[in-house]
């Protein structure tokens, strides 16, 4: 797999370690503790609320999530990336555990919406190891095998879990994202406790808003990637519903879907990350990115059909459209920012909180004189209304 890294000075830890390396390890491993539980979700909060109300708990973590966004400039200038890091570790795995043996329903209410919240954080700390240790000239590489590590998580977690989910015994998953967690720990405090903070930019969020608000291409980047964001919120809470609940597939079957659904991430986006840094620059395939996931989304709707593989071949296509749009915004908005611009990134990664506030309030609202089947037109149709216009006013980086 290393032999397709992108070139670079190597960076060396205080341990003697390859930085990146390291770095790769982590993402990989951060990755799957979040992916394995993210597809049955929604299913297994199901069995403790109604689907309207499934969307509440999307949306409440959501809101914590911005909460937690916006003073993150303030946690790492008082505590330090690595502290955070670790605190935030330590957490996950308790309210992992937590999800997977409490059974009363408030109790998982509130562990789900934390836990949601959470892995947003730990990404962010994962953004500022990473860009600590980058150089702009490589950024769209970097990025592109970074974010494929992660989707190799993604790829594989739907057959694990699949293959692990018999009964509804939800709490399997839970249990290896604990396990997943306490090993990126280990790794975290192996390699990183001696970590030297840079500077933190340290600005109040009406500032970081008016300062991304003077910086229209970071504005415009910001609105692309709450639009594909909302296209995921959409996607991870109603089409697991939508297959297992209202068309009946098995989950051994939705693991196979999903896996093979997920694998456009893998296979298009260091390419396409070479080709913004090298030929194209980032506008063109944003924008093709986009059409082709609102007509792939829009599609859904009117499959009929009942079988598995005719499903897996329209849920793959509507990834290619989003593998794309996800390295072009990672990589565009990532060579307009620095390590020290922890407010800006922070201001960037709200994007997913506030799309999953959007995406379920929309839903649910729609899911009230809708059916379940075609609440697929309407993300496919929102999500080029979202993102279209704004890539279309980017200002290319070639």
């Amino acid at each position: 797999m290393f032999s397709i890294l992108p070139t670079q000075p190597k960076r060396r830890l205080k341990n003697g370690s390859d930085a990146f390396q390291v770095l790769y390890m982590m993402q990989f491993i951060v990755a799957i503790t979040i992916a394995l539980p993210t597809y049955i979700n929604s299913s297994f909060l199901s069995t403790y609320a109604t689907d309207s109300m499934v969307g509440l708990l999307y949306t409440g973590s959501s809101i914590l999530t911005f909460f937690f966004m916006l003073l993150m400039p303030w946690i790492l200038n008082r505590f330090g990336n690595y502290r955070t890091a670790f605190v935030v570790a330590v957490t996950s795995v308790l309210l992992t555990l937590g999800l997977a043996f409490l059974e009363l329903p408030f109790s998982i209410y509130a562990l789900f919406i934390v836990y949601v919240a959470l892995t947003t954080v730990i990404l962010f700390t994962m953004d500022v190891f990473i860009e600590r240790y980058s150089s702009d000239k490589h950024t769209g590489s970097i990025r592109g095998f970074f974010l494929t590590i992660a989707n190799v998580a993604f790829v594989i977690s739907p057959f694990i879990a699949g293959s692990i989910l018999t009964n509804g015994d939800y709490w399997k998953i839970y249990i290896l994202a604990t396990i997943s967690m306490a090993a990126f720990l280990l790794i975290l405090i192996t390699n990183f406790r001696d970590f030297k903070d840079p500077k933190y930019d340290r600005v109040p969020f009406w500032d970081t808003f008016k300062e991304v608000m003077k910086k229209r291409d970071v504005a415009l980047v910001f609105v692309t990637a709450i639009a594909l964001r909302f296209f995921y919120a959409w996607m991870v809470i109603y089409s697991p519903l939508y297959l297992h609940e209202t068309l009946g597939f098995a989950w051994n079957e939705i693991g196979i879907m999903f896996t093979v659904m997920l694998l456009p991430f893998v296979l298009f986006e260091i390419p396409a990350g070479k080709l913004a840094d090298t030929k194209w620059g980032e506008k063109e395939l944003l924008a093709g990115g986009f059409i082709l996931t609102g007509i792939t989304t829009a599609v859904l709707s009117f499959i009929t059909s009942t079988d598995m593989w005719v499903w897996t071949a329209a849920l793959f296509a509507t990834r290619i459209g989003a593998s794309i749009i996800e390295i072009m915004t990672e990589s565009y908005f990532f060579k307009k920012v620095d390590s020290t611009d922890t407010h800006i990134i922070g201001f960037f990664r709200n994007s997913r909180p506030l799309a999953y506030i959007i995406a379920p309030m929309i839903a649910s609202g729609l899911l009230l004189i809708l059916p379940l089947q075609y609440i697929f037109i309407a993300a496919g149709v929102l999500v080029v209304l979202f993102g279209l216009p704004a890539t279309l006013m980017l200002k290319d980086t070639k």
